[in-house]
């Protein structure tokens, strides 16, 4: 079932994150994240933008949202996308139905452009979003550094 987020989702969102934080360079954070900073996330984002989970047998098993994506008023229509799923959820199809319902969201509000910002290498989102009709639009050298490597940041959009 996909719904709005609620501040009582932090503890689940923070154990679906922190792996990712931890194991992978999918995000460029490089500290776990505590629950507190997470209810923070969550409030920030949420009281602005679309944020939507995944909820299956009363556990969030995936989670979805868009932030802004610059800070000026001239970029107010482009956001970018976030999605994250637990390990159980990979390959279930509830990573399109998120962020299909995230763009249909941004659509219906009149948002302009998505923007996905994806580790070159993580070869899977990157043809997840294509899937979802994003193309590429940048490729960044050398960007990110995580785990002592230097990383490539590619950036896909999405005309809404």
């Amino acid at each position: 079932m996909i719904r709005k987020v609620r501040i009582q989702d932090a503890a689940d969102i923070v154990a679906i994150y922190n792996r990712y934080i931890v194991d992978t360079t999918i995000t460029f954070d490089t500290e776990p994240v505590s629950v507190d900073e997470m209810r923070n996330r969550i409030h920030d984002i949420a009281s602005c933008f679309p944020y939507f989970v995944y909820e299956h047998q009363g556990r969030v098993v995936g989670y979805a949202y868009v932030h802004q994506w610059k800070e000026r008023a001239a970029y107010a229509r482009t956001l970018e996308t976030t999605v994250y799923l637990s390990p159980d959820a990979f390959h279930s199809g509830i990573g399109t139905i998120l962020m299909q319902h995230v763009i249909d969201e941004c659509r219906s509000l009149g948002y302009r452009v998505l923007i996905a910002c994806i580790t070159a290498e993580n070869t899977g989102s990157l043809e997840f979003h294509k899937s979802l009709g994003f193309t590429q639009v940048s490729f960044f050298h050398n960007v990110g550094e995580k785990f002592g490597r230097l990383l490539d940041v590619i950036d896909m959009e999405l005309q809404l």
